[in-house]
């Protein structure tokens, strides 16, 4: 139906918030109202940048609205109807929250899709859904859409070019993101400028904002159904504890489909109004355009940390003499300080400390900050999966205020979070102002938020499964310290079991082992074996420059994971992460894999996480053979490519016992 023809008559005004005078709670709202308020509280203060061409682009809390207001009305006005699915499936681009604030605004539910899914994948998620619309980013995303085999009504699309060839194919189906708005200004001219804010008259904070794919570790993902008010009492919460600064720089640079970035380029965002929101031009240019905003804070997954740090340890060991020398310095200094701020009952530097770090800031820290882009970072935070304690020693010696916070899809993504004045690198914090923890008998983390989703879209047995007696059970094992800290050990369906009946998390051993700069991946098996293995990937980018240095010639990943002393090298890190680990989780033989893991072979999710059951399954018979005491194996390697064709290659992979 149009504009012109909805029905307004007895419509509410829409609930207001706090900030402009309404009663009850100030995440008591939703998007597109606080959008509205903003637009008149600060018209012309920056909401957000695009870097376009090279130049960054600047939108007000004016230009944002304006936008999304004509989203809304384009969308309307082409049968997007409330109630109905609106999928996006793109890069972090201003195209993504302008489509999803517009088309929340007319009561229609948002749900993501990784940027890098295969058709089967989005197929998956689009029937699932039973998305009507959906948004793409280019060609490269239209196609994966129409390999899909999924007929959605309206295909958007935000990169025109290269359209022409489909406008045979799909006719009307197909429109671009430039025209969506141009129909809503039209829509807006023909309906006068108050048929947006009709629109808004029918929204309540209890109705579904969006469907967010859970990991899908060890199944299909579940699409969590969110309302407005548990995104914004996620956000609330969040900057009760934390509060954002006016003015700081946030780049958006996370999967638009993972909870993670909704909660700070939508939910925090809309709700404090204070803090803006930068794209980069591209994924190309992404690490470029970090380092040109700086971000005063930003929040990410260990990988991202994990990526950083590698880098910077690269980066030194490339360095000359000199410059090495200072950093060694300035880390002895830094790790001095981590580890006494760091842990309970944390005391301040004496003054000749405080000096020493004044000096190791501006001998290296400093420079080595600047490039890797967090020499303004105020606050860091690291989630969705367990971090080594190894890297928030790491950052804090560096100087980054580095925090770990504990969440899921299902509760809006963040529960727990460490305090400033708090920070233990063995824990994940407290918990958030609203939200409560208890541990059940079993050890089972169970949480109780206004943050909590409503259940699983379509899916009432997983929901009760899930929630009982108005507690989330989040599947993770842990426990809480006497001050109220909470400790992760794993996913309850993780740990693993020893033949002597050892319980081991293979998340710890995994994370000592990673963060080694040579190692990106490792896969710890063990369940009823008398010792435990690991799967190992080596770090392509540092072990080719390693490789390089020591004029070690190779020809690709496969041929350098396999070369002796590579081997060697991964031998002598697996050893000092054994080193700091109990008998029973240290690594007795280990595998160089000749090929990553990766999420189109379906041995890691979109969020990078390891299906440890694929894993197992696909690579049996190299397990048996370690635990046999093999010293090599030969087996058929599956790969996908990225033109989506499946092949097979016979390779030999060496098995290498640590403590020869």
């Amino acid at each position: 139906m149009s504009a012109s023809k909805l029905k307004v008559e007895g419509s509410r005004e829409p609930p207001a918030p706090l900030a402009a005078g309404g009663e009850g709670e100030p995440y008591e709202t939703t998007f597109p109202w606080r959008l509205y308020e903003l637009s008149r509280q600060k018209p012309e203060a920056t909401a957000f940048r695009w870097r376009r061409y090279g130049i960054w682009r600047r939108y007000t809390w004016r230009d944002y609205y304006e936008r999304v207001k004509w989203a809304a009305l384009g969308l309307l006005e082409l049968g997007l109807q409330p109630g109905e699915r609106a999928a996006f499936d793109t890069f972090n681009r201003p195209a993504w929250i302008i489509y999803e604030v517009g088309a929340q605004s007319l009561g229609a539910v948002t749900v993501g899709i990784y940027r890098d899914s295969l058709p089967d994948e989005i197929g998956y998620v689009l029937s699932r859904s039973k998305a009507s619309f959906i948004l793409v980013e280019g060609q490269e995303q239209l196609d994966r859409v129409l390999e899909s085999g999924v007929e959605v009504e309206k295909i958007i699309v935000d990169e025109a070019k290269g359209l022409h060839q489909y406008r045979d194919k799909l006719g009307s189906r197909i429109v671009t993101f430039g025209d969506l708005l141009e129909l809503g200004r039209r829509v807006e001219k023909r309906d006068g400028e108050r048929a947006y804010e009709k629109l808004l008259r029918d929204l309540e904070p209890s109705m579904t904002a969006g469907l967010f794919t859970t990991s899908g570790t060890t199944g299909l993902p579940k699409l969590a159904e969110l309302s407005y008010k548990s995104m914004l009492a996620m956000a609330y919460q969040f900057d009760k504890l934390d509060p954002v600064g006016d003015g700081w720089e946030y780049v958006s640079f996370l999967p638009p489909a993972w909870i993670g970035e909704q909660m700070m380029s939508i939910a925090l965002h809309l709700l404090t109004g204070r803090f803006k929101v930068n794209f980069p031009e591209s994924p190309s240019t992404l690490w470029h355009d970090f380092r040109e905003i700086a971000p005063h804070f930003l929040f990410s997954p260990p990988r991202v940390w994990e990526r950083i740090a590698k880098d910077i340890m690269a980066r030194i060991e490339d360095s000359d003499p000199l410059k090495r020398a200072a950093y060694r310095l300035a880390m002895w200094i830094g790790y001095h300080a981590a580890r006494s701020r760091l842990r309970p009952g944390r005391s301040k530097p004496t003054l000749p400390w405080r000096i020493l770090q004044y000096l190791a800031y501006w001998i290296s820290h400093r420079h080595v900050l600047d490039k890797v882009g967090l020499k303004r970072v105020k606050r860091a935070y690291t989630g969705g999966a367990m971090i080594a304690d190894d890297y928030i020693y790491f950052f804090h010696a560096l100087g980054v205020n580095l925090k770990q916070i504990y969440g899921q899809t299902e509760i809006a993504g963040i529960a727990v979070m460490h305090p400033d004045d708090d920070v233990r690198p063995d824990t994940v914090g407290k918990p958030l102002p609203l939200t409560e923890i208890k541990i059940a008998e079993d050890g089972e983390i169970l949480l109780r938020s206004p943050a909590m989703m409503k259940g699983y879209y379509d899916n009432p047995e997983a929901t009760a499964k899930t929630i009982t007696d108005g507690w989330l059970h989040t599947g993770d094992v842990g426990e809480l310290t006497e001050d109220g800290h909470l400790v992760i050990h794993d996913r309850a369906k993780e740990i693993l079991t020893l033949a002597d009946g050892t319980k081991v998390p293979p998340q710890v051993v995994q994370n000592k082992l990673k963060f080694s700069p040579y190692i990106a991946e490792a896969a710890v098996i063990g369940e009823g074996r008398p010792y435990l293995v690991a799967i190992l990937n080596i770090d392509f980018e540092t072990v080719s420059r390693w490789a390089e240095r020591r004029k070690i010639t190779f020809t690709s990943y496969a041929d350098l994971s396999q070369k002796p002393q590579v081997l060697d090298l991964l031998k002598r890190e697996v050893k000092r992460a054994n080193s700091r680990l109990p008998e029973k989780m240290r690594i007795k033989r280990f595998a160089s894999l000749v090929k990553e893991f990766h999420p189109d072979d379906e041995e890691m999710t979109r969020t990078r996480k390891l299906r440890r059951m694929v894993i197992e399954k696909r690579y049996a018979s190299l397990i048996e053979a370690m635990y046999r005491g093999d010293k090599e194996h030969t087996m058929d390697i599956v790969m996908r490519l990225e033109d989506g064709r499946i092949v097979t290659a016979r390779k030999t992979i060496a098995i290498v016992t640590v403590e020869d």
